[in-house]
C-alpha cells in the first residue's frame, strides 16, 4: 500500500495488523465486537483494518468529516471508536497479536452505512464471504496482474473506496490511496506513480478530463460508477484515450454487480451504457423494471423474503444479458401518467457540450400531477462566446430544444434553471435529488 505519507509492504502491514490485534485486546475487542475506526484514510486506517479482520471483530468505518450527529449515529452499536492510530510493530518485530488465519466466511466483516442519497444512511452488514467473492468476481472482469496499482481516491467509509484496500490485499498488489480526491494530486499520481486502475465517479472524470487527463501510460481501466453516467461522457474519454469501464455497485452487494471487462475497455464497447454482471452474480428484471440481484457478494441481511436484493433501482437487459441502469425508483417522475427515469434526461442534458452537470427531479403540478423539472450548471463560456445563451430565458429555451431533439415530448423538462454552483451530492459523488428542489 502506498500513500503520499510513505507506504507498507504486506510483511509489514502484517505485523503492525497483529500488534493492533493485540492492543484491541487490549481494550476488550473479541469476535463479535463491533470496532469503529475513525481516521482518515491512508497508513493508519490501513493498520486499524487489518487489525480488527485480524482479530476476527466487526469494522465499522467513519467518515471523519461527518457532523456530530451524523457520527453519532453511525457509532452507535460500536463496543470501541478508534480516533488515534493503533501502535505499529516495533522494528523488525512481528507484532505481539496473532497470526494470520482463517475466518468463518459468514461470520460479519464489515458494518457499513449506505450514503443516504435518498434517505438516511442504514446499516449492511457483509461478511468474509462476501468480501472473498466480491474480489474474486472483480478479478475475473477485470484481471488482477502482479503489476496492478490501484488508485483509490474515494472515501473510505465507502464500499467503493474501502473494497479497493480489501481486494488489493486479497490478490497481494498494490493499492495507492489519497485522503480525498483532489484533481491535481490524482493527475500527478495517474503521470507519474504507475497507475493501472483508477476508481472515479461521473463528476469527478469530468473534472479530470476538463484538466487535460488524456492517454496515460500503463493506466489500462478508469472504473466509473457511482452513479448514473451518460454516454457522452464516456465517448468523451474514449476520445482523450482514457480506458473507461462502466460498473453498476451498490454496498449491499459489497460494490460491483455489474461490470464491462477489461477485455473489452480498449475497444469500442458495442453497449456505452451497459455492463454485464460478474461471473458470480445473477441480475433479473422484476415486472416495474427494479433491478434485484442474487450473488455471494449479497449482504445476508440485505435479501427480501424470495432470495433477491431489490436494489431500489430501474434497469433492462439486452438479449446478450448486459445491464443498463435506468435511474431509481424512488426517483420516477410520473407526468401526464408517463413515466420519466430523471438519470435518462440528465444524460441527454449532459450530453450537450456546455452542459458541465444536470439534476432532474419531479415538481407537483395542478396539469401534470408532477412536472419534469431540472437545474443546470453550465461550463464557462469560451473565448469566442460560443455556448448556451448567458440570459435565463435563452439558455432555458435552448436547451429544451435539445432534450427535444433526443426525448420524447412528456420527457422534456417544462422547468429549467442555471444554477452558478455545483450540483449538492453525497460524499462518494452521488447527486442529493432531494435537495435539488
Amino acid at each position: 500500500m502506498e500513500t503520499h505519507a510513505g507506504s507498507l509492504s504486506y510483511e509489514q502491514l502484517h505485523a503492525d495488523a497483529r500488534e493492533g490485534a493485540a492492543e484491541l485486546t487490549g481494550f476488550g475487542a473479541s469476535p463479535g465486537t463491533r470496532v469503529g475506526i475513525a481516521l482518515p484514510a491512508g497508513l493508519d486506517f490501513a493498520r486499524a483494518l487489518h487489525a480488527c479482520l485480524l482479530l476476527g471483530v466487526a469494522v465499522v468505518p467513519i467518515d471523519p468529516r461527518l457532523s456530530e450527529a451524523e457520527s453519532e449515529q453511525v457509532r452507535r452499536g460500536c463496543g470501541i471508536v478508534l480516533e488515534e492510530p493503533l501502535p505499529a510493530a516495533p522494528g523488525g518485530a512481528g507484532g505481539r497479536g496473532p497470526r494470520a488465519g482463517g475466518h468463518d466466511l459468514d461470520a460479519t466483516a464489515l458494518v457499513m452505512h449506505t450514503s443516504g442519497s435518498t434517505a438516511a444512511p442504514k446499516e449492511v452488514e457483509l461478511t468474509y464471504g462476501n468480501l472473498l467473492w466480491s474480489a474474486l468476481g472483480s478479478a475475473v472482469a477485470l484481471g488482477a496482474p502482479a503489476e496492478e496499482r490501484w488508485l483509490c481516491a474515494m472515501p473510505l467509509s465507502h464500499m467503493g473506496g474501502l473494497s479497493i484496500l480489501i481486494r488489493s490485499a486479497i490478490y497481494a498488489t498494490t493499492a495507492v490511496v489519497h485522503e480525498g480526491f483532489e484533481r491535481d494530486a490524482v493527475l500527478h499520481s495517474l503521470r507519474e506513480e504507475r497507475v493501472t486502475v483508477v476508481s472515479l465517479v461521473a463528476t469527478t472524470l469530468k473534472r479530470l478530463l476538463d484538466a487535460g487527463l488524456e492517454r496515460v501510460s500503463g493506466l489500462r481501466c478508469v472504473l466509473l460508477g457511482g452513479g448514473p453516467v451518460s454516454p457522452s461522457l464516456l465517448r468523451r474519454a474514449r476520445e482523450a484515450g482514457v480506458p473507461a469501464a462502466l460498473t453498476y455497485g451498490l454496498t449491499e452487494a459489497c460494490s460491483q454487480v455489474a461490470t464491462v471487462p477489461a477485455a473489452s475497455v480498449s475497444g469500442q464497447v458495442p453497449r456505452p451504457a451497459a455492463a454485464p454482471p460478474l461471473f458470480c452474480t445473477r441480475v433479473q428484471i422484476a415486472a416495474d423494471d427494479e433491478i434485484l440481484v442474487r450473488s455471494p457478494t449479497v449482504a445476508p441481511g440485505a435479501l427480501a423474503d424470495d432470495g433477491w436484493l431489490h436494489t431500489g433501482d430501474l434497469g433492462e437487459l439486452d438479449r446478450d444479458g448486459w445491464l443498463s441502469v435506468l435511474g431509481r425508483r424512488a426517483e420516477t417522475i410520473i407526468s401526464g401518467g408517463e413515466n420519466v427515469a430523471p438519470a435518462e434526461v440528465e444524460s441527454v442534458l449532459e450530453s450537450h457540450p456546455l452542459v458541465l452537470e444536470a439534476g432532474v427531479f419531479g415538481v407537483p403540478d395542478e396539469q401534470w400531477g408532477e412536472a419534469v423539472s431540472a437545474v443546470v450548471v453550465l461550463r464557462p463560456r469560451d473565448g469566442s462566446g460560443a455556448g448556451v445563451s448567458p440570459d435565463q430565458a435563452g439558455g432555458v429555451e435552448e436547451l429544451r430544444a435539445h432534450c427535444a431533439r433526443a426525448l420524447a415530448p412528456y420527457k422534456v423538462p417544462k422547468r429549467i434553471s442555471l444554477s452558478p454552483t455545483p450540483l449538492p451530492r453525497t460524499r462518494s459523488g452521488k447527486l442529493l435529488r432531494r435537495e435539488l428542489g
